[in-house]
């Protein structure tokens, strides 16, 4: 069998994948957070303060919290195909159906059965990722793939802004009953062209050779073999496991930001004194940054084979964000600081998707990579919550900000603790 080329093989990999993997995520992320942007007429129209918008907000990750780990452990048993066409389904059609809330109970209640369809959603694809890249790949691939979040942000805030302010009292329909039927669809067509675009994994890709096949599954099986860390394969004592636990808490803080800025940004913007197409295009520039420091970032990564430290130092940078923001002395440096923020939480993720597939395997993989996103992503309520507490309470975001920068100090400090656990369980036993 002649020797596979593995730079041009996990190319072509990924210029078939990949691609395909950053638009379903881009359209995922922005019917999450879409909602930011519907805030911005919809709350006055619906009578919702802030503490009640940060519920609702957030209540989308208890629905996600609930369902994430079934989702994740029927998507290993059935494929991925179905089951993320599935996903897609659902979430498409509930996001859309957000068009029609009356008030705060059905806004509430749309919120949370779309954080239902949408579990499994990403740890499937972290976990369909370990299907074609062996480790020291890994953190590129993924960073590239989750590149998406920023991206729908940078995307979407424009797009949302022109809806918002273009389609007015169309059909009778107020801009931000448009934008949730104009953005939540694609999710629904896109996941029909799963079944014909994304394949279950290697061995059922008609576009690699049966070479290029055994060499990818003769790389994992490497991966494997050269493990310091045993992978659990069993799901019950994956679920247990003290690492499991540490870095559901680390993606904990991480996430805190990530929604905590992510759902008030708009508002925060427009109430600098922008129209509402200009807060768009505003937000837009350090999304598109934190998309390629990303890239960046998990390369660096890769190559330096490091990634305690490239998930600690970014998640301190980002504090470091949030803290200037508040001491900042005008609006433009505010919003600089701010942006540093965002690429700071953004730059964490590849490398830290990466952690968990080194003790990881099997369904153990499945439901543990599901466990630590369920537990991170209870910081999408927690961010969002608390500054809408802080700012119904004090009447200004300052505080708010300060509370997101405590999250992504205690992820980098417990990241560090994690790589400290992961160390000692690498040693060998002592003599005797």
């Amino acid at each position: 069998m002649p020797e596979i080329d593995r730079d041009a093989l996990y190319r072509k990999v990924s210029l078939r994948i990949i691609p395909f993997m950053i638009l379903l995520y881009l359209v995922s992320f922005l019917d999450r957070v879409n909602v930011g942007f519907a805030a911005l007429t919809m709350n006055a129209d619906l009578g919702i303060s802030p503490y009640v918008f940060g519920w609702g907000a957030g209540i989308f990750f208890f629905g996600y919290f609930l369902f994430e780990v079934p989702s994740n452990v029927i998507l290993e048993k059935v494929g991925a195909r179905l089951w993320i066409c599935r996903i897609m389904l659902t979430w498409g059609l509930i996001s859309a159906a957000m068009a029609f809330v009356q008030g705060v109970w059905s806004y509430s209640i749309l919120r949370f059965l779309l954080g239902a369809a949408e579990a499994g959603f990403l740890p499937g694809m972290i976990l369909y990722l370990t299907y074609w890249f062996p480790s020291a790949r890994r953190a590129r691939f993924v960073a590239l793939f989750m590149a998406a979040v920023p991206l729908a942000s940078a995307i979407g805030a424009p797009v949302s802004g022109l809806i918002l302010g273009s389609t007015h009292e169309w059909l009778g329909l107020k801009g931000w009953q448009w934008l949730f039927i104009i953005e939540g669809l694609p999710a629904c067509l896109l996941g029909l062209a799963v079944l014909a675009l994304l394949p279950d994994g290697p061995a059922r890709a008609p576009w690699l050779s049966d070479a290029e096949r055994a060499a990818i599954t003769a790389d994992l099986a490497g991966d494997r073999a050269a493990s310091a860390h045993p992978p659990l394969h069993a799901l019950w004592p994956a679920l247990a496991d003290l690492r499991v636990l540490l870095l559901g808490l680390v993606y904990f803080g991480i996430v805190i930001g990530l929604y905590g800025i992510g759902l008030w940004l708009p508002q925060i913007v427009k109430g600098m004194g922008f129209t509402t197409v200009e807060t768009g295009w505003i937000i837009a520039l350090p999304y598109l940054v934190s998309a390629g420091a990303m890239l960046v970032w998990g390369r660096h990564s890769d190559r330096s084979g490091e990634r305690i430290l490239h998930v600690a130092l970014p998640a301190l940078l980002s504090a470091i964000g949030f803290i200037g923001s508040i001491y900042a002395s005008s609006n433009v440096l505010a919003l600089v600081c701010l942006g540093v923020a965002a690429i700071g939480i953004y730059a964490t993720l590849g490398p830290f998707w990466t952690m968990p597939p080194v003790f990881l395997g099997g369904t153990a993989a499945a439901g543990g990579i599901a466990l630590i996103n369920s537990i991170g992503n209870l910081g999408g309520f927690v961010g969002p919550y608390a500054v809408g507490w802080i700012k119904d309470s004090t009447g200004s975001f300052t505080a708010g900000m300060g509370f997101l920068a405590g999250g992504l100090v205690g992820a980098a400090v417990i990241a560090l603790l994690f790589g400290r656990l992961l160390h000692r369980r690498a040693m060998p036993p002592l003599p005797g």
